[in-house]
């Protein structure tokens, strides 16, 4: 687990904070979990990671750069309630919106990176999302670096109606503009994955990878028994069931990830 350990944990995740394993449901102090990488030290199961959090697991030490820190989320359609739920989720995320992008170094390789942020709105994906994401790839493809991605979503963010789902042709442009120069792509699809985000950038990687137990896909499952009217198994749609029907190239624990990431970056460097 050494790289899993993080010298200095964030403010908010005080000792006293008490919350419940997503899996479990045993209840443990934030502190605790966040000591153990978000894996739930009673039942192994993983939590959401926060995407600071994932950043400092997977980044060389004072190498990540952020970039585009300051745009945030308008309410572009006058949607009810919207500004009220932006709010929330600023403070509840404590990020300006649903994904962190920037420059880093992982085991020495520069790359670029995008981290989706679960606590805000469920890592949904708005204009302000895909902008940052489609930027990143430019400016990866234009400095020649690679990208790698990881996923959290629920989907495209109905409060902004079809301009959440131009996003999906956006940020599915940049990253063919990206491969077509040549680059390489990593996607790790965390849990979930699910809706536009899965229908476009997060099944779009050169190697797609997930950790263990992740849900990815599209429509639910509920949703597709109904329309289909067949009954589908337990297993339908985790990472495990995606790996034997091939929509993954692999599934990694999480505390192998830096590791396995910084190799393939260094197999791919230009």
């Amino acid at each position: 687990m050494s790289d899993m350990k993080h010298k200095e944990l964030p403010d908010y995740l005080g000792s006293t904070l008490t919350v419940k394993c997503e899996k479990c449901k045993e209840e443990l102090s934030e502190r605790e979990l966040a000591e153990h990488g978000f894996i739930c030290p009673r039942c192994g199961g993983y939590n959401r990671m926060p995407a600071r959090m994932r950043l400092a697991m997977l980044c060389d030490e004072d190498t990540f750069r952020e970039m585009n820190e300051c745009v945030e989320s308008e309410n572009l359609i006058s949607f009810p309630d919207y500004d009220e739920k932006l709010a929330a989720a600023k403070a509840k995320s404590g990020e300006r919106d649903g994904v962190v992008c920037g420059t880093a170094r992982i085991c020495g390789n520069p790359v670029c990176l995008f981290v989706m942020e679960s606590k805000f709105m469920m890592g949904s994906m708005g204009t302000v999302v895909g902008d940052k994401i489609a930027a990143l790839f430019e400016y990866a493809a234009k400095h020649s670096l690679p990208v790698v991605g990881y996923t959290v979503s629920g989907g495209a963010r109905m409060q902004e109606g079809m301009l959440s789902l131009w996003q999906m042709a956006k940020v599915s442009g940049a990253v063919k503009k990206h491969s077509n120069a040549g680059n390489f792509y990593l996607v790790c699809c965390t849990d979930p994955t699910t809706g536009g985000v899965t229908a476009s950038y997060a099944m779009l990687g050169d190697v797609i990878i997930a950790e263990p137990g992740a849900l990815v896909g599209f429509a639910g499952k509920r949703v597709i028994e109904q329309v289909t009217g067949v009954k589908l198994p337990a297993s339908f749609q985790s990472a495990e069931f995606q790996l034997g029907n091939g929509f993954l190239d692999d599934i990694v624990p999480r505390e192998e990830q830096r590791g396995y990431i910084g190799h393939l970056l260094a197999i791919h460097r230009k």
